[in-house]
């Protein structure tokens, strides 16, 4: 670090300032030299605290990394949290911990370096706009593992990193995790059944039956998104999420009042896809509209219809982005069943900076054997895409 420039760790996100924060690339829609990101803007990542779902008592203390100079001003950020599991992060090290704790040694606490419950591809090294980007990531980088030792943890885990950061944890050291999502890559469709003719004719056929299947029984289908968003419609999405996830994780992890802060902060950056019945919602889906891509998270029902969860959740946000030019749709984590509607093997990123030499060695040689076998994967399906034969979408 040079004389100059210092890092601050900050517990709290609200004493962070909104207007420093929103000069952050990727993390304001007005520092445009990266795509607006929902989920590293201030907004979002205050929510989050504010409405207990990442505090300390849930097990996510924050540890915000700030790269600041000696006049105060923020130019680097890495957002962070102290915690003694593993829970809701959607990059497993259950077996790294289980492993190390047998051979006597301290797996948690441990820094996540990621956003809470959100398994999202987003800028993590934040670097404040107009200033060179590499020497402060790598700033940031180095500042991290001295965290680490300061703190006596055990471990620093940097997950869903782009994959233009990824060298820069690279080259200081960290390991390289790889894994798989499926994303929808716009090719310039001009809507949904331009896509649907680049497929193979048997895939062709069976979406367009599929879609017409799922909005049967009377079922049509709302987007709300900025005014839509009140607190009666957040009352009926909410009691989805909890039915949905009360059975898919046992404990929900965001609060009521989390989707009341997002509805008052950042209406304009969702989207609520809503099926109605007699009158009434009984199922809906939860997207973030960055600035050139859709971002499919969670949803939830009170009455179950075939393929309503494919409509509702994959077909409606690729009608959606095709409608707003956006360049992509990721739908979370997971998911094959996402390849025959459109969506491609996607390979993601992660960094691991790990303090105990032993511990890094083990790992280090079993993420070597684990990113062959996600490439090997990769390729896999990429060859039992629906896509005919030569209009194959390519990955960027």
């Amino acid at each position: 670090m040079t004389d100059d420039l210092t890092i601050r760790v900050e517990r709290s996100f609200t004493a962070i300032s909104q207007e420093s924060w929103s000069r952050l690339s990727g993390a304001s829609k007005s520092a445009p030299a990266i795509a607006y990101n929902p989920f590293v803007s201030h907004a979002f990542l205050s929510s989050l605290e504010e409405s207990g779902s990442a505090t300390a008592e849930t097990g996510w203390l924050g540890h915000h990394l700030l790269l600041e100079t000696d006049h105060g001003e923020l130019i680097g950020a890495l957002p962070g949290y102290l915690k003694n599991h593993s829970q809701g992060e959607y990059v497993f090290d259950h077996g790294w911990a289980d492993a190390f704790e047998r051979a006597g040694g301290r797996y948690y606490p441990k820094l996540q370096c990621s956003i809470p419950f959100t398994p999202a591809t987003g800028p993590r090294l934040l670097v404040a706009e107009g200033l060179q980007r590499l020497p402060i990531q790598s700033a940031i980088a180095e500042s991290l593992k001295e965290v680490v030792r300061r703190l006596g943890v055990s471990s620093a885990h940097v997950t869903f990193v782009p994959e233009e950061e990824i060298g820069v944890f690279e080259m200081d050291g960290y390991l390289h995790r790889t894994d798989q999502q499926f994303h929808f890559i716009n090719d310039g469709y001009a809507n949904h059944e331009e896509f649907l003719e680049t497929l193979a004719s048997r895939k062709r056929k069976a979406l367009r039956k599929e879609r017409r299947a799922a909005l049967e029984n009377g079922i049509s289908i709302d987007w709300l998104t900025g005014r839509d968003l009140t607190e009666r419609i957040w009352d009926q999405f909410f009691k989805f999420y909890m039915d949905t996830g009360g059975r898919k994780w046992g404990r929900p992890y965001l609060t009521r009042k989390f989707y009341s802060l997002i509805g008052e902060r950042m209406a304009d950056d969702i989207l609520l896809v809503m099926a109605k019945r007699d009158g009434r919602y009984v199922a809906g889906a939860i997207n973030f509209i960055g600035g050139d891509t859709l971002y499919g998270r969670h949803w939830g029902c009170i009455e179950d219809h075939p393929f309503l969860h494919f409509e509702v959740c994959y077909h409606q946000a690729i009608d959606f982005a095709l409608s707003k030019g956006l360049k992509r749709v990721e739908a979370g984590a997971q998911g094959e069943h996402k390849l025959a509607r459109g969506y491609l093997p996607v390979t993601t990123h992660s960094a691991h900076y790990v303090a105990h030499a032993g511990l890094r060695r083990a790992i280090g040689d079993y993420l070597a054997r684990e990113r062959a076998d996600v490439e090997q994967m990769s390729e896999l399906l990429a060859e039992h895409s629906p896509f005919r034969k030569g209009e194959r979408q390519q990955e960027d």
